[in-house]
């Protein structure tokens, strides 16, 4: 089971990821969207890292949603309202709970990912970070299904979240800045998918 201090210490690690990486993803975002994902993923995080003090105390569902907000408010593009909409939507079908398994979470993933599906009104295979989501939640429910423990299951998630990623690469982008380029975009994988693998990988390092 994760609590609630685990939770918070994984944002915090998310945190870390998307500074180190930050120069990536916008590069990639260069090429085919506003040239700010990476940016303004890591402002977004940092935000979330000045209320982990008070985040601490406060039940799973509620750090989750606090941390969506807080995303939305910060971070600009589409990546702050799409991510802030996967955490708001996370935190309100985990609820008031202090503790969480994996089916807490991949119920909180689920919700999520519809969530994105409804802001953005997209689906698979429209070059977002859909593309690698909805593969990792597949592949982990699968795993899960078939009786792996936690690390396992998220190790599953995380090659098919990767895989998502390379996936894009042949894909025309049809949502978003990147939709702009048309056949242009074909050749280059997406920075949101790719934030994605980055946070998930993030997740399973914690276990």
């Amino acid at each position: 089971m994760t609590d609630q201090k685990k939770v918070v210490d994984i944002l915090l690690g998310m945190g870390r990821v998307m500074e180190e990486n930050k120069e990536f993803l916008t590069d990639l975002d260069n090429t085919i969207g506003d040239g700010d994902h990476g940016i303004n993923m890591a402002r977004g995080f940092a935000e979330v890292e000045k209320q982990a003090e008070g985040l601490a105390g406060k039940d799973i569902g509620n750090i989750l949603k606090t941390t969506g907000m807080t995303l939305v408010s910060k971070v600009g593009g589409s990546s702050g309202p799409l991510y802030g909409t996967a955490f708001m939507k996370a935190g309100m079908t985990i609820g008031a709970k202090t503790e969480i398994g994996m089916d807490d979470f991949l119920g909180g993933l689920e919700a999520g990912i519809e969530g994105v599906k409804a802001r953005g009104k997209s689906t698979t295979g429209e070059k977002t970070m859909l593309d690698s989501m909805v593969p990792a939640l597949e592949a982990m429910k699968e795993k899960q299904a078939a009786g792996a423990d936690v690390k396992a299951v998220l190790e599953a998630g995380v090659a098919a979240a990767e895989a998502g990623v390379e996936a894009t690469k042949p894909m025309v982008a049809t949502k978003g800045r990147a939709s702009y380029l048309g056949e242009r975009s074909v050749g280059h994988q997406d920075p949101g998918a790719t934030s994605f693998a980055f946070l998930l990988k993030e997740i399973c390092n914690a276990y």
